[in-house]
């Protein structure tokens, strides 16, 4: 009939009829583009093999730059997010942690080194890493908390919760691989700035006994000398230094070597307290967060440059 018009018809179909047509459309409109959508993923599992094969071949053969680049990229990638979606609370967070952080990399790359600066960046790393782990564990105990609907006894939705708990356990994970990447720089040139052993592993200058490699500080001090009052420990190499940096020499920076002598130290005699081994599983954790925070968003875009360029949409 003449005047009648689609949109009429639509109107006067149930529901369900509608469902039917208004399907029947998309799958006219989408047909043949399978093969497209099968090109599209062959694609970005492809670059997903290749870019994994880069970057692991970086990492073996040039470790240094591809720790410096992945740092640089989990700086720079989530604050053009925060600034494109407007997070302030992140931002605001982002920016405390920057200057400080920048202050000390500024003392500890100083020559001549102050004695008392290993120690303060060293305590430094040692808040972030302790709060970052905190803080992620309060996050993942609050998505526990709502996936079992304990919510719901504290009268809580179950979508604010939610919200917490992942926002909690990102500012855990972020500001751990932060904190550890940037204690490992440091740790890196206050050990080439105190010069107790060289490329080859063998001590550049001799170090009385009585001297901690870390701080420089003297070990056991009279009541009227100036220094740090600490408990020590004895590596299997025989030196010893003060509790307090050797542990954030090897935990925070990282680092499984003796400062002095650069023979290898074991991690697990350091670890009196059961509870500091789920340090080393942290840690690898955080590892799987830096690849995803700073190489998954490249990856995703070359992915979509490739299908521009292929015409495929």
């Amino acid at each position: 009939m003449a005047g009648v018009h689609p949109q009429d018809d639509l109107l006067k179909m149930t529901h369900r009829e509608n469902w039917k047509v208004q399907h029947e459309r998309l799958h006219v409109k989408h047909r043949g583009h399978e093969a497209m959508h099968a090109e599209m993923v062959l694609i970005l599992i492809a670059t997903l093999v290749v870019a994994q094969i880069v970057l692991v071949q970086w990492k073996q053969r040039h470790h240094r730059s591809y720790n410096l680049v992945t740092l640089v990229q989990m700086w720079v990638v989530p604050l053009y997010f925060t600034i494109k979606l407007y997070w302030w609370r992140f931002l605001s967070m982002w920016g405390m942690f920057s200057v400080v952080t920048s202050y000390v990399i500024f003392r500890a790359t100083r020559k001549p080194l102050s004695c008392r600066t290993p120690r303060m960046v060293y305590k430094w790393f040692l808040l972030i890493y302790k709060l970052s782990y905190a803080v992620g564990v309060l996050g993942y105990l609050a998505i526990m908390f709502t996936m079992f609907g304990f919510n719901v006894f504290f009268r809580i939705k179950a979508e604010d919760s939610m919200d917490v708990g992942v926002i909690m356990l990102f500012y855990g994970l972020y500001y751990g691989v932060m904190g550890r990447d940037f204690a490992e720089i440091c740790s890196d040139y206050m050990a080439s700035t105190i010069g107790y052993y060289n490329k080859g592993g063998m001590p550049s200058r001799s170090l009385t006994n009585d001297i901690c490699a870390v701080c420089g500080q003297r070990i056991l001090v009279d009541v009227e000398e100036e220094g740090f009052i600490e408990d020590t420990y004895q590596l299997s190499c025989g030196h010893i230094f003060h509790e307090f940096c050797i542990r954030g020499w090897c935990i925070v920076g990282k680092k499984q070597t003796c400062p002095y002598c650069n023979e290898k130290v074991d991690l697990k005699r350091m670890m009196n307290n059961p509870w500091e081994k789920t340090h080393v599983l942290y840690g690898q954790l955080l590892d799987w967060l830096r690849y995803l925070v700073a190489w998954q968003p490249i990856i995703i875009g070359i992915v979509h440059g490739i299908n521009f360029t292929l015409g495929l949409e």
